[in-house]
């Protein structure tokens, strides 16, 4: 399929890091297929990752994590009827599942158009791949951003390059102006990310520390992030030992501003590392319960991860590429 204008739907619902993978495959299409519109559907709580990017036409969001722990509920069913009425709206000459999964395909099935996505060998869930008319074979082995952008160049019929650089991923997002009241970190600062989503992918305290102090040493200000009781004292804690900065609760758009005007990024194996990477800031990605090797961080900048499945990086070679990073200050 040749398509070169018509509108586009792309389905990549969760969770953070998979949809700032999926954002350079929308430049892909800005870039080689600018004739056609795109509209994205997305969890509710990420719906403010695909709007930093300009071709973007329109954000779709749903609430399936919350609806479906109580789908019989009046208030459920009525949201839900809403959101389909959303995603009906407008017809498409193309669906694409960027997901993969049985819920994708669930939600992707009900736009008004042809749906498409991996095939039964590319695919996460194999069952899923019964539901498209067109399918593109695509490398398990291959970063989750390659994935992304094969399948769609694939599914739209253009070559991407395979030379360095003009085969570099670009995320195409613009940072967000801070809204008036917004909280807003000082001039010099680097975003410190302990958050994460099991106990088994968190680093020790005194690790944090000691790059915190490292960052005052050449003079940023260690901003230290949160999204959880737990971890907000886990964060005031590396703070009050570094000289650091906590913030008070962010939304996604403001941690987005936030992230996107830091000098550096030290995060864990979450959605907010992946983001802070695509603005371009160096960034250096903590991985100690999952292999980085197919979603390890990635970006314009200067990026490097640390770490596997059952390998906890040492502080010292996290300090060493933090001392690329900074140089002789």
């Amino acid at each position: 399929m040749n398509l070169s204008s018509g509108r586009v739907l792309i389905v990549k619902t969760t969770s953070m890091g998979d949809v700032v993978h999926a954002l350079p495959a929308i430049s892909d299409i800005r870039h080689y297929r600018p004739g056609i519109g795109i509209d994205w559907l997305v969890e509710a709580p990420f719906a403010a990752i695909p709007a930093l990017h300009p071709a973007v036409r329109r954000v779709i969001p749903i609430a399936w994590r919350k609806w479906r722990k109580s789908l019989l509920a009046a208030p459920t069913r009525a949201a839900i009827a809403q959101a389909r009425a959303d995603l009906r709206r407008d017809e498409y000459d193309l669906v694409i599942d960027l997901q993969g999964l049985l819920k994708s395909v669930l939600w992707g099935a009900q736009a008004r158009g042809p749906l498409a996505g991996f095939d039964r060998d590319s695919i996460r869930e194999p069952l899923a791949a019964l539901a498209y008319r067109r399918m593109v074979r695509v490398s398990r082995e291959a970063h989750a951003v390659a994935r992304c952008r094969a399948l769609v160049s694939g599914l739209l019929g253009y070559q991407l390059p395979e030379q360095w650089p003009e085969a570099r991923p670009d995320f195409g997002i613009v940072a967000p102006a801070f809204a008036a009241g917004d909280w807003q970190p000082p001039a010099l600062a680097a975003a410190l990310i302990p958050c994460a989503s099991r106990p088994e992918k968190l680093w020790p305290e005194a690790h944090w520390i000691a790059l915190g102090q490292r960052l005052r040493r050449a003079r940023l200000t260690p901003v230290v992030v949160w999204g959880s009781d737990e971890e907000r004292q886990r964060a005031e804690r590396i703070a009050a030992a570094c000289e650091g900065i906590v913030p008070p609760f962010l939304s996604v758009a403001q941690m987005a501003a936030v992230l996107s005007r830091a000098r550096q990024i030290v995060g864990l194996d979450t959605g907010f590392s992946h983001l802070a990477a695509a603005f371009g800031a160096p960034t250096i990605g903590i991985y100690c319960d999952h292999e980085p090797g197919l979603a390890g961080i990635t970006g314009p900048g200067p990026v490097a991860s640390f770490g596997g499945k059952g390998q906890v990086p040492s502080l010292d070679e996290v300090m060493a590429q933090l001392d690329k990073h900074l140089g002789p200050r």
